[in-house]
């Protein structure tokens, strides 16, 4: 019988429809469908007759009442953590003039999403300590791999020097970018008793055919890099440029990589304002010193504020943009079509609602519940922290004493608790260890449970 809400229900439509296509049968327009994997039957839902809205609405909280809810936080880290954002940051990002933007073309028109962009801009320059940062990338690792090109370009050389301490991922993409442009990505050690680039190492591979060196903190462990001064003094000895990834969640405590002398900094919002979204989008940081070289090869867009001849009216307006489409292509320093600039705009917001007293305290928090976790850790004795001597910030890397960390990760996953990821992911040697986040989200308690939780997961043996 034809349904009264579904057009084209009725039998003699649908015998219309058949004549027009010269078929004489329905499936004959699945017959790309192998028949040995057709239903031959009708669909049984389960619910044995149609159900009201009411009755949906009933089922389906019956079914969900059989999950098992957790309100603990995750402590699952790799780079994306679970941050707090609040209502305000939405509320901005759903304006359409915002949500729905996309590359401006003829910018000037959108003198809203430039301000915004300019606002984003002189907010990471003055985190970072830096002159100058585009109005972003994609994320934090396509800002890495950008970084890199550029200093390659500007030094014309083909080495990158990178602490293994890097996120994994990171160098990975920097491997893949680098490889079109003929780049040699070394890798220097890692100190294993403290987690932080080894010195020495560093020191005996620079040599005048360095571009650049390339360090994060905190880095991949969590581990706060405290040599950052030296590893950029050094590299500049041989007339190489510094390359600094920064957590922006931690220059409210530590110093920016800028005002030690990096030459260019790079960083991802995630932290800022941004949902996990399943680990993207995101948008990448890119920041250079005031250096006319690195000026010109920066690639991606810069926006400016200028002011009417009479001086009385503020402009904003897009002062480069070095894209392929724009400019001849042998010459463009990025092939990058659409930033990232919802995320970018978001920062901003947040940025803009803690003020520099709130990003204060929000990394103090942070850094206290880091040390927390890796005091507990200490104290229970269950598990240890890799480098436990070192200053660390969100993250920690801990051991589970030669049990497997893919089993101790699933054996809390069904106790409630998510931590990770697995450190035998990236590096073999490591099976039993894993990383773990602590946010602004976890509360002493949340802190205690993971304590105890891991004690009933590896006490027994």
């Amino acid at each position: 019988m034809p349904h009264n809400w579904i057009p084209n229900s009725s039998p003699d439509v649908k015998k219309e429809l058949m004549r027009e296509l010269g078929i004489s049968d329905v499936l004959d327009l699945f017959n790309d469908i192998p028949p040995e994997i057709m239903l031959n039957r009708g669909l049984s839902v389960g619910f044995g007759k149609p159900l009201t809205e009411y009755g949906v609405r009933r089922l389906f909280n019956e079914i969900i009442s059989k999950n098992r809810l957790s309100t603990t936080p995750s402590f699952i880290g790799g780079g994306v953590c679970q941050h707090y954002v609040p209502s305000v940051v939405k509320a901005v990002l759903s304006r359409p003039e915002f949500y729905t933007a996309y590359t401006p073309y003829q910018a000037e028109i959108a003198q809203g999403l430039l301000q915004a962009l300019f606002e984003y801009q002189s907010l990471m320059a003055n985190l970072y300590g830096v002159k100058i940062v585009n109005a972003s990338m994609y994320n934090g690792s396509t800002a890495s791999a950008e970084a890199v090109l550029m200093a390659a370009r500007v030094k014309k050389r083909k080495k990158v020097l990178v602490s293994d301490s890097v996120h994994p991922e990171i160098i990975d993409v920097l491997r893949s970018w680098g490889f079109g442009a003929g780049l040699e990505i070394v890798k220097v050690r890692v100190d294993l008793k403290s987690g932080e680039t080894d010195l020495s190492d560093l020191r005996s591979k620079l040599d005048q055919n360095v571009a650049a060196v390339f360090i994060q903190t905190p880095n991949f462990f969590g581990v706060v890099e405290s040599a950052i001064k030296e590893i950029i003094d050094e590299t500049h000895r041989f007339n190489a440029l510094s390359i600094v990834y920064s957590n922006p969640l931690t220059l409210g405590v530590f110093e920016a990589p800028g005002n030690l002398g990096a030459d260019i900094v790079v960083g991802d919002v995630q932290g800022l304002g941004i949902s996990l979204n399943y680990g993207g989008p995101s948008a990448g940081i890119l920041g250079i010193n005031d250096d006319k070289e690195l000026l010109r090869q920066l690639p991606g867009r810069l926006i400016g504020a200028t002011r009417t001849q009479g001086g009385d009216e503020l402009g904003f307006t897009m002062i480069l943009q070095t894209r392929e489409q724009h400019i001849k292509r042998e010459k463009a320093t990025s092939n990058i079509t659409t930033n990232s600039s919802l995320e970018a705009v978001g920062a901003a917001v947040y940025l803009t609602l803690l003020g520099s007293q709130g990003l204060r305290k929000l990394g103090e928090a942070i850094l206290g519940r880091t040390h927390y976790l890796i005091k507990r850790l200490l104290s229970a004795g269950v598990a240890e922290p890799l480098f436990p001597e070192s200053l660390h910030f969100r993250e920690v890397g801990v051991r589970f004493r030669g049990k497997d960390a893919d089993q101790v990760i699933k054996s809390l996953s069904s106790r409630g608790i998510g931590i990770g990821p697995a450190l035998s992911r990236f590096y073999r040697e490591l099976s039993d260890c894993s990383l773990v986040c602590v946010t602004e989200l976890h509360a002493r308690k949340d802190i205690d449970l993971l304590v105890e939780v891991l004690e009933e997961a590896l006490g027994g043996g």
